[in-house]
């Protein structure tokens, strides 16, 4: 498993090596063409970190919490600012050590996020993972709008190894969900993943549709525990944290996926999502394959951004 860590953080780093290029190497730049701290390098540093798609919430609370670390420390060298801007980060995207408890319960994760983020894949990856851990898992494919969903989920679900609930094409989301909760007691299943319809430009009908599947599983399944996880590509910066945004006011999310981190210039979103929403982050994607799906790591994530080498646990 340490060594899969390894492996990952190493997959991590060099995924994030876009945005290192887009945020990190301007912000050293900062550090060396500063002489003193004064209001100008604060400034500077502002507006790279903006730019970066880190959010002017969580822009502002970092700089307001260096600033005040600097005058507690009586720091005088910019380059000194280094270590305390990223530890500053580290506290933005702190995650719950209870944000994980679902994965140790009877649970019901609903899948949301629009058509395209990766969400078909996430559940795949998600199923794939928690039947390694030698749970029993079913997947709905509540997703009956949009062609060939449930097919694509089938073929998930066929290579993790585990059931299926579906339902025709165009019927009843909530239908596929009553079927699947009644499934899950029946069979006595660890985890129900369900898939839901992404259709933001309907928002009134999706919030009816996910209000109608929360009713369900509340009625049918009181005993599961309810986790509500939005999908979210990370390449498209600041799109991704306006749909976060909107599912957010649609039904109560308690964690976000954040897919496609390899490659983008837009990791910086990670920390603007968590501070503009406060709701955690709690898996991270680099990749395609199952491996390169995992939990979310405060440290392991802003270390690698930051290309310092992951500590010993």
């Amino acid at each position: 498993m340490a060594e899969e860590k390894v492996g990952f953080f190493e997959r991590l780093k060099n995924g994030l090596a876009k945005t290192r290029n887009n945020i990190v190497s301007s912000i050293d730049s900062i550090f060396g063409a500063f002489s003193s701290i004064d209001e100008e390098f604060y400034e500077e540093l502002e507006e790279i970190l903006i730019m970066g798609d880190i959010g002017i919430r969580a822009t502002e609370q970092i700089i307001e919490q260096l600033k005040s670390e600097v005058k507690k420390n009586h720091i005088k060298e910019p380059v000194d600012c280094r270590e305390i801007l990223i530890q500053t980060i580290k506290e933005q995207m702190q995650v719950e050590k209870d944000a994980y408890e679902f994965e140790d319960k009877q649970s019901v994760i609903l899948v949301v996020g629009v058509n395209g983020v990766g969400k078909t894949t996430t559940i795949g990856k998600l199923a794939s993972i928690y039947k390694e851990q030698g749970k029993k898992v079913l997947i709905a494919a509540a997703d009956t709008f949009r062609a060939a969903a449930s097919e694509q989920l089938e073929v998930w679900a066929d290579r993790a190894g585990v059931d299926i609930i579906t339902g025709k094409e165009g019927s009843d989301p909530a239908s596929v969900i009553f079927d699947a909760v009644n499934a899950a007691k029946a069979r006595n299943v660890d985890v129900l993943l369900c898939d839901t319809a992404g259709r933001l430009h309907n928002k009134k009908n999706l919030m009816e549709e996910l209000k109608k599947i929360d009713r369900i599983i509340e009625r049918e399944f009181p005993q599961a525990h309810k986790e509500s996880l939005v999908v979210l590509d990370g390449a498209t910066g600041q799109n991704a944290l306006n749909q976060a945004r909107e599912f957010k006011e649609a039904t109560q999310i308690t964690g976000i996926v954040l897919t496609k981190m390899d490659g983008t210039a837009k990791g910086g979103i990670a920390v603007a999502i968590q501070s503009e929403l406060g709701v955690p982050v709690k898996f991270i994607g680099v990749g395609e394959t199952i491996c390169d799906l995992h939990r979310f790591n405060t440290e392991e994530f802003v270390d690698a951004l930051f290309d310092r080498t992951m500590e010993k646990e």
